[in-house]
């Protein structure tokens, strides 16, 4: 089992930057792959970025490419995004996950995740 707890988000101006983390436990944090995605209402849950167990390579949507940084601590447990010139448009709950596979890529797919946080919301104002 992994648990994995997100803190970081709230409300933010077009712009402005907000960091955004998930603490993970109950397994070796070195052993998965760690993603974040963001599900607005109404619409489907989304792929942002992603980032390889061993912290060597990492993927991002198209949307946020340039904006957004995912990194991992893995001394910490902790995988986190850095979210700046943050628009309207990325206002969504935004949910880490994790990829227990113990492969070595950056899956985008929200059904290979087997683990999933509870969400933070971020909203940006106009």
């Amino acid at each position: 089992q992994v648990q994995l707890v997100e803190s970081g988000g709230g409300l933010v101006q077009a712009g402005g930057s907000l960091r955004l983390s998930c603490a993970a436990s109950g397994r070796t944090f070195t052993s998965y792959a760690m993603g974040w995605f963001r599900q607005a209402p109404g619409k489907a849950r989304e792929f942002v970025a992603t980032i390889s167990r061993n912290v060597v390579d990492t993927n991002y949507a198209d949307s946020v490419k340039g904006r957004f940084t995912i990194s991992r601590d893995n001394a910490k447990n902790t995988v986190y995004l850095q979210m700046n010139s943050l628009t309207p448009e990325d206002t969504s709950v935004y949910y880490c996950a994790a990829e227990i596979s113990g492969g070595w890529g950056t899956p985008t797919i929200p059904g290979v995740y087997d683990y999933w946080g509870q969400g933070t919301q971020v909203t940006v104002s106009s």
